[in-house]
């Protein structure tokens, strides 16, 4: 029997030393070492062993295993290695050859000239408000002291859905929603920006969807003069320089006294060009105190509080701070202007 594991040892290791694979390693595994194996058959002959031999054959069939064993090991570890160099050769790149280069993409002109404007309010106190596209009539009008008779309806020339559900004309019903929400509490202190739509012919001035940025603060003493305050230094933060406003009698429905503010030329600073129309001045956005009867409808007592509000379009803005030419340019997606603004 001593001689037959030998053998069997011999044989098994040569085996082992041959195979190329790990499959063909699994396999002699099993012949040799496996429950019904070659060295498990052996020892089957134990029982016709005598007893004096029976514990140098089982020590020995013990040594076998434990040799086979770390042999089976020491080839896998070694075909494992080779199959990873094997597969590294394959997978192999070139790290030195050129890449290929794809476009990254920037914040559209007018998405950034709004994120500016909500940073420079933010930094004031102010609070983001946002509220739904299609609005009511009521909200979109009638709270704002614009009843179905009244003109400025005619300004708007509005997309109605229904007649009393339309695309909203301007982001003011965000003011009223937010007031009510209030439920009457002071202060408030916010902006709303969004798009806003209206039945115009698309020109180098006019669009049928822009953008508006409107603000509202309500609270106990607020006054004219914290109004143009706080717009004028709006202004000097956004074109980054400092500048003559100017505020100019006007009218809006939700606001009296109304006002429109105009800020010295950001190109002749005032003297007179092109862009201002030789005038000095360029406006920039309307504004006024709240009326009474827009403070009473959201649920505030006007003999106590007093509020201000103010409207800007940031396509109009854009165009002034980037010299462009025509807003249309913002909403037609050609890469040739876009990309222009990789850097803003």
């Amino acid at each position: 029997m001593k001689d037959r594991l030998q053998a069997l040892k011999e044989e098994a290791a040569s085996s082992i030393e041959s195979v190329s694979t790990l499959e063909q390693l699994k396999d002699l595994r099993v012949r040799y070492l496996g429950k019904k194996g070659e060295l498990t058959a052996i020892l089957r002959g134990m029982k016709d062993v005598s007893p004096e031999e029976r514990p140098v054959i089982g020590s020995l069939a013990n040594e076998i295993r434990s040799f086979l064993e770390q042999e089976i090991a020491a080839k896998e570890d070694q075909l494992e290695r080779e199959a990873l160099e094997d597969r590294l050769r394959e997978e192999k790149l070139d790290v030195t050859l050129p890449g290929k280069p794809y476009p990254v993409g920037s914040i559209h002109p007018l998405n950034a000239v709004i994120e500016q404007v909500e940073d420079i309010f933010i930094g004031m106190g102010f609070e983001v408000a946002e509220g739904p596209e299609v609005e009511t009539d009521s909200y979109n009008f009638e709270a704002l002291n614009i009843p179905k008779d009244h003109p400025a309806r005619d300004m708007q020339d509005s997309f109605y859905i229904t007649p009393e559900i339309l695309l909203r004309t301007h982001t003011s019903p965000v003011q009223v929603r937010s007031m009510e929400a209030k439920e009457g509490r002071v202060p408030v202190k916010i902006i709303c920006p969004g798009k806003v739509y209206r039945r115009d012919d698309d020109d180098a001035t006019h669009s049928h969807q822009f953008t508006q940025v409107e603000g509202l603060v309500v609270d106990r003493g607020i006054a004219m003069s914290e109004l143009h305050g706080i717009l004028a230094t709006f202004a000097e933060k956004l074109f980054g320089m400092k500048l003559e406003t100017r505020l100019r009698p006007s009218f809006f429905p939700f606001t009296e006294p109304s006002v429109e503010m105009d800020i010295s030329c950001v190109q002749c600073g005032g003297d007179g060009c092109r862009m201002c129309k030789n005038s000095g001045w360029i406006e920039i956005l309307g504004a006024g105190m709240v009326h009474p009867r827009v403070l009473e409808g959201a649920g505030y007592d006007s003999e106590r509080y007093t509020g201000f509000a103010f409207g800007m379009g940031p396509d109009r803005i854009a165009l002034l701070k980037y010299g462009i030419d025509d807003i249309r340019h913002f909403y037609t997606n050609d890469l040739r202007f876009l990309r222009q603004f990789q850097s803003v």
